[in-house]
């Protein structure tokens, strides 16, 4: 499925590529959808967001080259999100024959917690070129492109959100959260919003439905995403439920898709 915003931008400068839009065993589990995480290229840049399972395969299957990627981002370590990013190491640096590519992961991810070992190994961190463990509000450069990590509160301590920011376009990725104020906040300026929201109603981890016009009311994106669906969303069909959204609130959205490509354009 491909996507072409012409109202954007007149050069195109960055695609998103949603190689999984599922999470749980209802949905990821059954073969429902995949989790296999997000391509966004920027420029020169290809980053490889929360290479959950089946991460590898489904960028071939979807036409993208893991051995193009400059940096893996990991927003918490849970299964969804971060299962695969060992293999797509592997794949990107060809087995470590070309030591290459950047890490940027969530404390758990690297270090580990009393509830959750460490997912990177040693042997994988030799892979690369660097690998850097960082927690919410910081700020890192990744040639052009400026990365805030943002903050969520989910049931892994350490969760993060990115914001991306490019000269052209800025990106922002929620992560798993609950819907808090102060987290909208950290949204604000942004062209694209990608929100993970996996049920209709409210649980104490994550985002819902009724969480997302709030948002965008607030952030009023040019385009907002919603993925990351759960069993219930999935099986009430989130194209109608998007829709419904983007009547009430007056913001272009989409429910994403596996294998769907958007390129953002002036």
């Amino acid at each position: 499925m491909f996507i072409n915003f012409a109202s954007f931008y007149s050069i195109m400068v960055a695609s998103l590529h949603f190689l999984g839009t599922g999470t749980g065993a209802g949905v990821v589990g059954k073969g429902l959808r995949s989790s296999a995480g997000i391509i966004l290229k920027l420029g020169q840049n290809q980053f490889h967001i929360d290479p959950g399972v089946g991460a590898v395969i489904k960028a071939a299957e979807f036409g993208i080259s893991v051995r193009d990627t400059t940096a893996i981002l990991l927003s918490h370590c849970h299964t969804h999100h971060a299962n695969d990013v060992n293999a797509v190491i592997e794949a990107m640096s060809y087995d470590g024959l070309d030591k290459k590519g950047v890490l940027v992961a969530n404390k758990t991810a690297l270090n580990g917690t009393e509830e959750y070992p460490a997912i990177i190994t040693p042997y994988h961190r030799s892979l690369l070129e660097r690998y850097i463990a960082v927690d919410r509000n910081m700020q890192l450069a990744i040639n052009d492109v400026e990365i805030r990590t943002l903050t969520a509160r989910h049931n892994e301590p350490n969760s993060l959100g990115f914001k991306f920011i490019h000269p052209e376009l800025t990106v922002v990725y929620s992560g798993d959260t609950v819907y808090s104020p102060d987290l909208v906040e950290q949204y604000l300026g942004c062209h694209v919003l990608i929100l993970n929201v996996p049920n209709k109603v409210k649980d104490s981890y994550n985002l819902c439905l009724e969480d997302v016009p709030l948002i965008l009311e607030k952030v009023r994106p040019r385009l907002a995403v919603i993925t990351h669906f759960a069993n219930d969303l999935h099986k009430a069909d989130p194209l109608y439920e998007v829709r419904e959204i983007q009547r009430k609130t007056g913001v272009s959205c989409l429910a994403a898709k596996d294998g769907m490509e958007i390129q953002p354009t002036k």
